[in-house]
């Protein structure tokens, strides 16, 4: 069976879950079309997430995909750093309040339960690995289960466990890596490399992520022994993407030579590799990208969030984690309907 029939999809697209940016709206366009919506829930409280399933059940009767982050219950309660003193400094000469949340994340074990009192058609997992348990049980409620990885191993060990399909996210893929184990940040891997080396060291269906941004690409990563792509960065700035204007915008701009459209892999906004534009509060901390005691996941993130939504506010794109792939270059202002035209057409 393939990864189409698997999942009852008409196209090998799959739009990618993007927590911050993907709303339930997006994610039942896409899947009405015959690709596989998604909605990224890893920082939704779970009340909120189950009306966000309502939601897209209402919409669609196609299937659909949640996607949750995988984090320990001391992860998503505990800070054990203080808040960077430049950070720090930063909301004082900018005047903005800054309060530490009562915890850095919200609780996965909590999000994990709503999948099983509302099934959906598909959830993929990222950030770590859950149990065999788990997944059978996800699978016995008609749950088909999507690992991410970001190297050989950790698609294997996804397969060793019984999912359904892993997601190989290549290093030009825009936003948070997924992976876990240190192979896959002591030495990232290009899309293209990454599914060839997982395809010869398991057999579980590959679905490729990074810098795919045209129906030529898909196609080429079909040949490279994927069945299926995921996208991020093309949908970011059609219509139904839930981003900000000054986010939107600066996505456009690059793609248009009006700023740069370089990006950079960076732990800066949340304490974990993510790929997003070079801007100012990139280059004026990039001194402390290497601190040792930079916090980790999530604990920078909530430390950021205040920044992050001030500069949202105030329309600054220089203080916002501006994630893009490596592709940005190609976004286009559209609507979602239209870019899903515009890749079928080449399939």
């Amino acid at each position: 069976m393939t990864l189409l029939d698997m999942l009852n999809i008409t196209y090998p697209i799959i739009q990618a879950p993007m927590a911050g940016a993907t709303t339930p709206e997006l994610a039942a366009m896409v899947s009405n079309f015959g690709g596989l919506g998604s909605l990224g829930s890893g920082m939704t409280a779970p009340n909120v997430l189950t009306s966000q399933i309502d939601t897209i059940k209402s919409l669609t009767n196609r299937p659909f995909m949640i996607n949750l982050m995988v984090l320990s219950e001391q992860e998503s309660t505990t800070f054990d750093t203080a808040i960077p003193a430049w950070l720090s400094e930063y909301y004082q000469d900018n005047d903005i309040e800054f309060t530490l949340p009562e915890r850095p994340a919200q609780s996965f074990a909590e999000q994990l339960q709503v999948l099983y009192d509302n099934p959906v058609p598909v959830a993929s997992f990222t950030f770590g690995i859950i149990s065999a348990e788990q997944v059978q049980r996800l699978q016995s409620l008609g749950t088909r289960v999507i690992g991410t990885a970001n190297h050989p191993l950790e698609a294997k060990a996804w397969a060793d466990i019984g999912a359904d399909a892993v997601c190989v996210q290549g290093v030009e893929a825009g936003g948070h890596r997924g992976g876990w184990l240190p192979q896959s940040e002591s030495d990232p891997l290009g899309l293209l490399t990454l599914i060839a080396q997982t395809r010869a060291c398991t057999d579980i269906p590959l679905i490729a992520a990074g810098g795919i941004m045209t129906g030529q690409d898909i196609k080429a990563v079909q040949a490279a022994g994927a069945e299926l792509a995921q996208m991020g960065t093309a949908f970011l700035t059609t219509d139904q993407c839930g981003i900000n204007d000054t986010y939107k915008q600066a996505l456009l701009d690059a793609s248009h030579s009006r700023r740069s459209s370089e990006t950079r892999l960076t732990r800066l906004f949340s304490g974990k590799l993510a790929r997003g534009l070079l801007n100012d509060y990139l280059r004026d901390f990039a001194q402390f990208e290497s601190a040792d005691e930079l916090p980790p996941y999530p604990q920078l993130n909530a430390m950021s969030k205040s920044m992050r939504a001030h500069a949202s506010k105030n329309m600054d794109a220089e203080h916002q984690s501006l994630w893009a792939g490596q592709g940005v270059t190609l976004v286009k202002r559209e609507s979602t309907f239209e870019l899903l035209e515009r890749l079928v057409k080449t399939l």
